[in-house]
């Protein structure tokens, strides 16, 4: 099950207001807020 790496909410891939993709991989976000917080400092959330 995806996690929102902003806020650690656990979500179905359904569910995700938002993706990104970056490094191969797909980010799942519960919010735009989430979503912007991520692309704003992707490091802080992939590492």
């Amino acid at each position: 099950m995806p996690t929102d790496p902003v806020c650690g909410m656990e979500l179905t891939s359904d569910d995700a207001v938002a993706t990104v993709q970056r490094g191969g991989k797909t980010y799942y976000f519960c919010s735009d807020e989430c979503r912007e917080r991520f692309e704003k400092q992707p490091t802080i959330y992939t590492e």
